[in-house]
């Protein structure tokens, strides 16, 4: 007796609809979708109860005749693709033919269009999967469908359903974000009584983004300048290379500052040619663009586009359009990596000091999106739950609180006057610090991976400071980066300050500066941790990172985890500094270190290197291992808090963190510098 049997038409179509509709939500996008596709400029959107009661979509696109309304319905049927080859180039967001049938199979269905060249309109039908009517009606050009009673025959599905305000925020997110991809059309939003969105045409994704999220969201978000950069050109060996025009790839969006930190990626979306997609090497690349800003387990805000030809592109590997697998998939993950990153540095953006927010109105959109956020939270919490998460609502952190790494010091506030001036020219810092240098353009940025378009804090453009510094566009990795949107920065709000005067220390820990602006507070040992890590980088790249011989060897006992990772990385530990060599069956002699690094911090800095690395060493390249060792030898060797600095010192070292490229935090991702802005000093002494 057999028992493989064909599954009845009924039974199918539930289970397709299985993977395109988990939610309302899935119905939404997949009907939003189907409505930018017919070339809606205006679409309209109402649920009620979340979306299980009634969804209803309504655009003004080119609607269809009474032929393709009921073949819309059918399995497969699409008016997108003709041939496999066109599977290769597809330019729409929607092209399988599954949504609407898999849709009708799971609710009740309403369907009302008008093609512009027919008199009436048609009204179709449909319940659980069956035809019911199909007639003429009076209607405008354009498309209405209603959905009802979503799994009304399948209740094990329905009762997976969250609550009624939870699908409404993943209704609302998802409309919120193709609004913001597509800002030139009208997008309306209505649940039940009250509208959510309603968002009228505008210019640009900036002016949507002030329409949709406000100004204050705005503020504390990085505009990324359109990047252009030319795709690689696999060349046959038959035509000639001049003859191939190389595509363009662009990449545009907004990124939060270093002081907005999320502990999920939840709040990171990306769109491939305007489609809303989740994809782990884009995740990656913009962890990546955060690497030694953000300190480790924290993610930011980031609403990036990509824009590149659809044959470079594969969105037909998930069956609700989600994932999409690139081509170049090294080519994309370092040029968004890069273009996120040199916004980053072209900003430079600083933290403030947390300040308490009045209290007022949220609009109706805030508080559809902030109902029931414990349920979307348990349901959301891994970085791909769902394709429409919540949308974020952008709030700065309170600052973390600052290392002690030699003990804690007595509270109060205990501001040190400046030192007298030393007469000597000359200034080493005191605790085995190397001196500054004495020639500026030494520390201009090298060709490395820190060098990104920027503007340095005099007001000198990019292009301008790098070619002073003699080196040429290719050489400080700028070619394509488009460093003509980079030009000078000014010491406005969230900046990096100019002509930092210091009036002392705090507690001999941290140094109290001004400006014409504003108060600024300065932990001197990130800073200097700063300039350490890239200085460091700069001359690793360039050669071997200078050491200094040990007058008597240090022995140290490694565990067998460890031996094996020292053995490993052994080239790159001797290029940054050190020189270690077996003297027994566990045990190693150091015999060089890092010439900043004293003698008596070497063991305790090569031990937790080894550590460090040991817990990622799966996932560790040489560059990440490269800023490690960095990152470790400049935290070891910077000045320590609880440290007496002169005028001259503090002087110094203010100079020094501007020159460098990423003054806003350490390499560990802690913050440098706060902000404590003429106006807030004004208000806190009720003068405004």
């Amino acid at each position: 007796m057999s028992v493989i049997r064909i599954l009845p038409e009924a039974v199918a179509n539930k289970i397709a609809a299985g993977e395109v509709v988990e939610r309302p939500a899935s119905v939404v996008k997949e009907l939003l979708e189907n409505s930018l596709d017919a070339g809606a400029s205006r679409v309209d959107v109402c649920v009620e109860a979340g979306g299980k009661r009634l969804i209803r979509v309504e655009d003004d696109g080119c609607g269809m005749d009474r032929d393709d309304a009921v073949s819309a319905f059918e399995r497969h049927a699409t008016s997108k693709i003709k041939s496999s080859d066109d599977l290769f180039e597809i330019a729409t967001l929607g092209f399988r033919g599954e949504a609407l049938p898999s849709i009708a199979s799971v609710s009740r269905v309403l369907l009302e269009t008008r093609h512009a060249s027919e008199s009436a309109g048609i009204q179709v039908e449909i319940a659980g999967g069956r035809l019911r009517d199909i007639k003429e009606v009076a209607r405008p050009p354009g498309t209405r469908l209603e959905v009802r009673d979503l799994f009304y025959n399948t209740p094990a599905r329905r009762k997976f359903l969250k609550s009624e305000s939870t699908e409404l925020g993943h209704v609302a997110s998802l409309v919120t974000h193709y609004a913001l991809a597509h800002p030139e059309k009208s997008f309306r939003l209505v649940s039940f009584t009250h509208e959510i969105l309603n968002a009228s045409p505008v210019a640009a994704i900036r002016e949507r983004l002030y329409q949709v999220m406000g100004a204050q969201t705005l503020e504390q978000l990085i505009e990324i300048a359109p990047v252009e950069r030319n795709m690689p050109v696999a060349v046959a060996a038959e035509t000639e290379p001049e003859e191939i025009e190389p595509a363009k790839i662009r990449l545009l969006g907004f990124v939060s500052r270093p002081e907005i930190q999320k502990l999920n990626r939840n709040q990171i979306y990306f769109f491939v040619n305007r489609r809303l997609v989740r994809d782990r090497l884009i995740l990656h690349s913009i962890t990546e663009a955060y690497r030694n800003i953000f300190p480790s387990g924290v993610f930011p805000v980031a609403l990036v586009f990509l824009e590149l030809p659809p044959s470079e592109v594969d969105v037909n590997v998930h069956p609700s359009k989600t994932e999409v697998r690139f081509r170049h998939s090294s080519f994309i993950h370092d040029f968004a990596r890069d273009a996120i990153r040199g916004a980053l540095i072209a900003s430079r953006p600083m933290a403030a000091f947390p300040s308490r927010k009045a209290s007022g109105s949220k609009s109706p959109l805030s508080s559809s999106l902030e109902a029931d956020a414990a349920e979307r939270l348990a349901e959301d919490g891994s970085p791909a739950a769902s394709l429409a998460p919540p949308a974020p609502e952008i709030r700065p952190i309170p600052a973390p609180r600052f290392s002690q790494p030699q003990g804690a010091y007595a509270p109060g506030f205990a501001l040190s006057p400046p030192q007298p001036v030393p007469e000597t020219g000359s200034l080493p810092l005191t605790g085995g610090v190397a001196p500054p240098l004495a020639d500026a353009a030494e520390l201009a940025p090298a060709a490395n991976e820190l060098s990104f378009p920027r503007a340095n804090c005099n007001g000198v453009s990019a292009r301008d400071e790098f070619a002073r510094c003699g080196l040429t566009e290719a050489q400080a990795g700028l070619a394509g980066q488009g460093i003509d949107s980079a030009e000078a920065v000014t010491s406005g709000s969230g900046e990096f300050p100019r002509n930092l005067r210091p009036l002392g220390q705090v507690h001999q820990s941290f140094i109290v500066a001004t400006n014409d602006e504003s108060l600024w507070i300065i932990d001197q040992h990130v800073a200097h941790e700063r300039v350490l890590f890239e200085r460091h980088l700069r001359v690793r790249l360039d050669a071997h990172a200078e050491s200094q011989r040990l007058l008597l060897p240090i022995v140290v006992e490694l565990q067998p985890a460890q031996q094996a990772v020292l053995q490993e990385i052994s080239q790159e530990l001797a290029r940054s500094g050190f020189e270690a060599e077996p003297f027994g069956q566990r045990t190693f002699a150091i015999k060089a270190a890092p010439a900043e690094i004293r003698p008596e911090d070497t063991e305790k800095l090569l031990l937790e290197i080894l550590d460090d690395v040991n817990s990622e060493a799966r996932s560790l390249t040489l560059e990440d291992l490269r800023h490690k060792i960095a990152a470790s030898v400049a935290c070891h060797a910077a000045i320590k808090i609880n440290m007496l600095l002169d005028y001259k010192k503090m002087e110094w070292l203010l100079r020094e963190l501007e020159k460098t490229e990423c003054p806003m935090t350490c390499p560990h991702g802690r913050p440098i510098l706060l902000r404590y802005s003429l106006r807030e000093i004004q208000k806190a002494f009720k003068r405004i």
